[in-house]
């Protein structure tokens, strides 16, 4: 067995050594980012360079340096979305298929943390759609410069925190989370720039959604405090009001679209993309503070509060944009 001092060494050169090898066969094959309207980017950058948070989860798992069990059903449901969402990237997918595998592979995730024997028919229902749902609003991320990257490393220090210094024992194997924060270290280093070299792609932005929202269902279960999913609320708040206010509107949900709160700042105020992606990885690092400093009988209350907040937020920007736009017109 390897020791854990070998593995992140022989880690971090695999992980630098795939993702430049990536680049450079994807620049060969044009597998580009393409720009569009409705796009945020407005450079063409290499598509799919998320691949190595797949490949540090396989590599967290073959190698092993620790005595934790492997984690096989959801390694399955890993493999099942990182495989069709990089198909989707190099040729797009119907969205029923893509779906299809999503739902299944969250099934997999599920059985591997025994909720089948635990819980309702109903309850998992609901927590299964929520899943999804969560993985998929992830995917969205990936039109800002930074913004998988940095909003993904608060989320995966902060669980790494609370694994290793919160709980009596580990929620979760620390050797995945540290894999995954190290590969995600190794793309905002091609993703954190102002012209990026590399997105993160379907394949990317899914598979490490998939990661963290294994690590919350894990944690939620081992503490039975539901509060800790303050650590997606930011980002979870603009996706949710985004998507009821599309609704509003009558938009077909399905389409691509330039309305959240962060592509309303990047393509309309003209801030930069690494602006709003800092702003949104602050504001999330603040409620996850926030969360750590209160009392356990009153996060309850903060998780709603800070809820409240947020929400109201997004709406008065939302509401002061359109309402200045249309009189503009």
């Amino acid at each position: 067995m390897m020791s854990i001092e070998a593995y992140y060494p022989l880690l971090l050169l695999t992980l630098l050594l795939v993702e430049e090898g990536y680049i450079m066969l994807a620049r060969r094959y044009n597998i580009v980012d393409r720009i569009t309207e409705r796009g945020s980017n407005k450079y063409p950058s290499v598509y799919g360079g998320g691949i190595i948070f797949y490949i540090a989860a396989l590599l967290s798992i073959l190698i092993n340096p620790t005595s934790q069990p492997i984690e096989g059903w959801f390694f399955a449901g890993l493999s099942l979305v990182a495989v069709i969402s990089m198909i989707d990237d190099i040729k797009n997918i119907k969205q029923l298929p893509r779906l299809l595998v999503h739902f299944l592979a969250v099934a997999l995730l599920f059985v591997q943390c025994g909720l089948f024997t635990a819980y309702p028919w109903w309850i998992l229902a609901i927590a299964m759609v929520f899943c999804v749902g969560t993985i998929n609003a992830y995917n969205f991320m990936d039109g800002i410069n930074g913004m998988t990257a940095l909003y993904s490393l608060v989320v995966l220090i902060a669980l790494s925190y609370i694994n290793q210094y919160l709980l009596s024992q580990p929620f979760i194997s620390s050797v995945l989370l540290h894999s995954a924060t190290l590969a995600v270290f190794i793309f905002a280093f091609y993703n954190v720039r102002g012209k990026a070299r590399c997105m993160a792609g379907d394949v990317g932005a899914i598979s490490i959604a998939f990661i963290i929202v294994y690590a919350l269902v894990k944690l939620i279960l081992a503490t039975g405090n539901i509060c800790y999913l303050a650590l997606l609320l930011v980002y979870g708040v603009d996706t949710t009001l985004t998507i009821v206010h599309r609704i509003i509107l009558r938009h077909n949900i399905a389409q691509p679209h330039r309305m959240h709160a962060y592509q309303i700042l990047a393509n309309e105020y003209g801030w930069s993309h690494l602006a709003v992606s800092l702003l949104y990885m602050m504001l999330q690092v603040a409620v996850f503070v926030g969360l750590l400093f209160t009392p356990h009988t009153l996060q309850l209350a903060y998780f709603f509060a800070v809820l409240a907040l947020l929400s109201v937020a997004y709406i008065a920007f939302i509401c002061r944009h359109f309402y200045s736009r249309h009189k503009r017109a």
